[in-house]
């Protein structure tokens, strides 16, 4: 089987090359002005014009992650992202790797339990561009689903899934998402037995239901004008499903209530999570909580639980936290791995230092540091198309202000360390905290 990505082939990396002194000079400026419309088939478009670089950055995206799949058929969502890549009704996945391989494209996608999405990357010269962009808009709209595919894919994805459940990694991800989601669909994961359920059909189903133009997220950043990025965004959504109805609404994110969950496993290391829903991506309490989190695990080696679980300590190699915003409540994640015999140890550490930072939060020096190095290490965060491409898309997909990216450093800036206590004791509240420990030195 020709696989759809290729390398980038010797016009795009030629291309990259030459770009190189060019994103670095414009990493330091400012967010470029993002154009937002919607196109006749109602897909709503953000568009980034940037010719520094003769090439095309374009995403599309659906809401068809995770949470739009029904949990007797958990798996269905990934399963039918991978077979639209499986071949069109005119060319095979053979062919179709072919068309955009010959003209140096890239093409990718995501998956998660909010978005399922693709993109491609291909040289904005004629040509090279005419075909990438063709042979992309067929496989989004007009996916053949073969029979051969389907088999071949989902016996891959159970023998994958089977792989996960000797992984501790993946057995605590798993458990954890189940403790602080609950029946929320949030908390699926897929098993042999759900995936084996699936038939073509339901495949099939799933596209028509969740692949809709009406729901179709573009985004498009590179060397294109307005009317060249009004032409493409509707090249690749007029002919795509039309939704029949809208999406039946989620249930509400519920606080879990505390417990731990301690799972034998015969690996050396204990793999530990603990955490709770915290925050949903239009949240306005989300800038405060980046602050404090850079102070407390999101900092790297001058983060608190760096400093005390691994510096002073030597519990763990790494330590971390984080907040994973989603369209609903997504996680606050404090994770370790550490030698099994001092599970329990490096954990009650983990807790000493949240429960600390909970009742004092963070100091004037650290509140200085972090949004230095926020502010700082901003400009990396756009100082390439691909990366602008990623950070317009999550503005696009969940609705955010177009300004959001300019506006960054200001918010980051606007925070205070009274705020940052106030909204880490409104959202992580240790009661409802769950923690999973794998590999638990009490088995």
């Amino acid at each position: 089987m020709a696989p759809l990505v290729r390398s980038l082939g010797k016009p795009l990396a030629h291309a990259l090359a030459v770009a190189a002194l060019w994103i670095a000079a414009c990493a330091a400026q400012a967010a470029p002005p993002i154009q937002h419309w919607i196109t006749a088939s109602g897909a709503r478009v953000y568009f980034v014009e940037s010719r520094g670089l003769p090439m095309l950055d374009i995403k599309v995206e659906f809401d068809a992650g995770a949470r739009r799949v029904p949990a007797e058929r958990a798996g269905l969502g990934g399963l039918t992202h991978t077979l639209i890549k499986a071949g069109s009704a005119a060319h095979s996945e053979e062919e179709i790797g072919r068309l955009i391989a010959d003209v140096g494209a890239q093409l990718d996608g995501n998956v998660d339990r909010d978005r399922a999405g693709f993109a491609l990357r291909t040289l904005s010269s004629e040509r090279e561009r005419k075909q990438a962009i063709a042979t992309f808009a067929e496989m989004l709209q007009a996916p053949a689903f073969p029979q051969g595919a389907f088999a071949r894919e989902k016996a891959r994805l159970v023998d994958a899934v089977r792989e996960g459940e000797t992984k501790p990694a993946t057995i605590a991800s798993n458990a954890f998402y189940r403790l602080m989601y609950g029946a929320h669909p949030y908390a699926l994961a897929p098993t042999p037995e759900t995936i084996l359920s699936i038939e073509r059909a339901d495949v099939e189903g799933y596209y028509r239901a969740n692949y809709v133009a009406e729901r179709a997220v573009v985004t498009i950043v590179g060397d294109a004008d307005r009317g060249l990025a009004e032409r493409i965004a509707e090249q690749l959504t007029a002919k795509l499903p039309r939704a029949n109805d809208t999406p039946a609404p989620l249930p509400p994110v519920v606080q879990p209530q505390g417990q731990t969950l301690r799972i034998a496993h015969p690996a050396s290391q204990s793999h530990i999570l603990l955490g709770l829903p915290a925050i949903a991506r239009d949240d306005p309490d989300y800038f405060p909580l980046l602050v404090g989190n850079y102070v407390l695990g999101g900092g790297g080696f001058v983060s608190r639980l760096y400093l005390e679980v691994r510096e002073k300590r030597g519990y763990a190699y790494s330590v971390y936290s984080y907040f994973l915003p989603l369209a609903q409540e997504g996680p606050f994640e404090i994770g370790l791995q550490t030698k099994k015999e001092q599970a329990e140890e490096a954990l009650a550490r983990v807790r000493v230092v949240l429960d600390e930072f909970l009742a004092r939060g963070p100091s004037v020096a650290e509140m200085k540091a972090a949004k230095q190095n926020l502010v700082g290490g901003f400009a990396l965060r756009i100082d390439s198309n691909r990366k602008l491409l990623d950070q317009v898309a999550i503005i696009g997909f969940y609705k955010l202000p177009l300004a959001w990216l300019n506006d960054f450093a200001a918010r980051v800036e606007k925070v205070s360390a009274t705020e940052v206590r106030a909204v880490f004791a409104r959202r992580v509240r240790p009661g409802n905290l769950v923690t999973v420990v794998v590999g638990s030195g009490e088995n």
